[in-house]
């Protein structure tokens, strides 16, 4: 089952897939944010069964302003893919990416271009990690 993870920001959205199997996400995208087109042509491209949303949420748990503009977003990505969508806790992921990228001691300007498919990466991967260890 390969599944598409996706990092929404204000502007751009990072797009990662699984392998078929399911163990390993791959970035392979960044789109921007209000392109649902891309999203479906990405979806139809690689047979993806289901989307992984990163939720940005405080550390208190509750659910922010970006935090609610991702739900509406994905809302409209309901609206248009008729696929499961799950939502999932993506607590400073982008610091994460960020402090890879920085040990690869990548140029502002090129951490840029990537931080956004880096992170639809590891939200992605951390997904398909926890549903392994359910098994």
């Amino acid at each position: 089952m390969r599944i598409m993870g996706l990092d929404v920001g204000e502007k751009r959205t990072g797009v990662a897939v699984s392998d078929p199997l399911g163990y390993i996400a791959q970035g392979i995208s960044v789109v921007k944010r209000e392109d649902i087109e891309d999203l479906k042509k990405i979806v139809s491209d690689y047979d993806i069964e289901r989307i992984v949303v990163g939720l940005p949420k405080n550390m208190d748990g509750s659910i922010g302003e970006q935090g609610k503009k991702v739900l509406a977003f994905i809302e409209d990505l309901k609206r248009e893919i008729d696929l499961p969508v799950l939502t999932w806790d993506e607590r400073l992921t982008t610091k994460e990416a960020e402090g890879v990228l920085l040990r690869a001691d990548l140029s502002r300007a090129k951490r840029k271009k990537v931080i956004d498919k880096l992170a639809a990466v590891l939200i992605l991967q951390s997904y398909l990690d926890s549903q392994r260890t359910k098994s």
